[in-house]
């Protein structure tokens, strides 16, 4: 009996050693799953812990941007021989055959910046607000050592909008640059007692992104506000002010945060904007449109006028975004323009 008891202690003492050691393994696991985390590097993993609350925070100052623009089309016939030489903008109602007015709609993503109580400024891409002033279309003769011009059009009116601005919802085009796509919104405010979040995370170094970091993108893809993460790819392309994502993109997109995380959740940073993927253009055939819930018949010939349109098929999976440090160098060039406006963007870009 005394041999039992003495077995069973033995027993319970090597599972209590065994419980100990067991443990001591966990913590040595865990410790190299969850290193430590401030190591002054963008992270490369899924965050480790809830950020929900902080997303949503950001989330509230990242809006939907609406442009619309009216063009004056004018036809020509080619019996006019009116060519870009001759072109007289005095004559054209006289010239015309048919004179319309149309209107194109662009949809992208736009972030609040700056608030001081009477200006607010917004950071968008500069695509979503670019409309060329006059365009022409030409007849295709391989003969006229001119082309002669079948149409022109003229923009008569533009304008950007953002919905739950206080005091309108219309903004002014700020400062622009073409070649890295990047525009600054604003908006004047005379009177408002209402608390408009901006962003206010720092400006990171997309120049210490590595293959691999985790990034959020945060956007209004097709009208719709929504979160997506990426994965950086490429980042010696930075160098050209540009990096690429492995992100889902799609139209209204554009303009959207990119935020780094260094050490950990909520450690964000602003390292970029996402603004174009790669696409094919095609041109396609299309009837002119009675209203959006016409059906045509698919069985009878199309008897209306049948117009040409450039058509984008994008590819999907490659996002390419813009440098925050680009975003600083244009702001630099453009810093006095913008304080001349009453614009003070120091304190974000610092």
């Amino acid at each position: 009996m005394k041999e039992l008891l003495n077995r069973i202690k033995n027993i319970i003492f090597f599972i209590f050693i065994c419980l100990i050691l067991l443990s001591s393994c966990t913590k040595k696991t865990y410790d190299k799953i969850y290193p430590t985390l401030s190591d002054g590097r963008y992270d490369s993993e899924f965050p480790y812990r809830n950020c929900s609350e902080q997303l949503e925070k950001i989330s509230k100052t990242v809006k939907k941007l609406n442009c619309l623009v009216f063009y004056e089309n004018y036809l020509f016939s080619e019996d006019k021989k009116i060519t870009k030489s001759n072109f007289k903008p005095d004559n054209l109602k006289k010239d015309a055959i048919l004179a319309e007015i149309t209107n194109e709609s662009v949809l992208g993503t736009a972030t609040i910046i700056y608030y001081d109580n009477e200006r607010i400024a917004f950071l968008t891409c500069n695509h979503i607000i670019d409309f060329p002033d006059t365009i022409f279309s030409f007849y295709y003769n391989n003969s006229s050592k001119e082309k002669y011009i079948s149409s022109v059009s003229i923009k008569a009116k533009q304008m950007n909008h953002i919905r739950g601005i206080p005091e309108g919802e219309e903004l002014e085009i700020l400062a622009t640059d073409k070649k890295n796509d990047i525009a600054f919104l604003g908006k004047k405010i005379t009177q408002t007692n209402e608390n408009i979040p901006f962003f206010n995370y720092p400006c990171g170094e997309s120049n210490n992104l590595e293959w691999g970091s985790f990034v959020y993108i945060i956007g209004y893809p097709m009208g719709f506000q929504m979160i997506t993460r990426g994965i950086v790819s490429n980042p010696d392309k930075i160098k050209s002010g540009s990096f690429l994502i492995d992100a889902v993109f799609n139209r209204g997109f554009s303009g959207g945060l990119v935020l780094g995380i260094k050490d950990g959740v909520p450690n964000f940073e602003l390292v970029g904007m996402a603004k174009s993927v790669p696409y094919k253009k095609e041109n396609i055939l299309i009837p002119e449109t009675v209203n959006e819930n016409f059906e045509y018949d698919s069985y009878s010939p199309f008897k209306g006028n049948i117009y040409v349109k450039s058509k984008k098929n994008i590819s999907y999976g490659i996002t390419n975004s813009v440098t925050i440090e680009t975003i600083k160098k244009f702001f630099k060039e453009n810093k006095k323009k913008l304080e001349s406006k009453g614009y003070n963007l120091e304190s974000f870009f610092n």
